[in-house]
């Protein structure tokens, strides 16, 4: 798995783009990054997945090419282009490539501070 730097600002750019997909690899490049939260753009081959983990975050995923599983606690959902779904918060998840696909990744930091856990 690479990471890169975060993109520059007030720069136009298609996201599609931005990231290329590598052989048995996920690619993430970082769009933007604060303590608040971050938004990524990440690429799957096939085969590759993310072990399946849990976050104290809500997670809203947008698949903006090809066709990605995502597993949460246990219920498969296949997302075809264009379509996204949010894992909630302190949920079971996984996301696995059965073919390459990118997807667009933002996590929201704040707003839990009145959540008892």
């Amino acid at each position: 798995m690479t990471d890169e730097h975060e993109l520059a600002k007030a720069k136009v750019f298609i996201v599609v783009e931005i990231i290329e997909y590598q052989s048995n690899s996920v690619v993430i490049k970082t769009i933007l990054k604060k303590t608040t939260g971050s938004i990524s753009a990440l690429s799957f081959d096939t085969g590759e997945r993310f072990s399946e983990s849990t976050s104290p975050f809500d997670t809203f995923l947008l698949v903006i090419e090809g066709k990605a599983e995502v597993i949460i606690d246990g219920i498969s959902n296949i997302l075809d282009t264009g379509q996204s779904i949010t894992i909630p918060a302190l949920s079971r998840n996984q996301i696995v490539a059965n073919e390459r696909f990118k997807m667009i990744s933002t996590v929201i930091k704040s707003g839990y501070e009145d959540i008892s856990v």
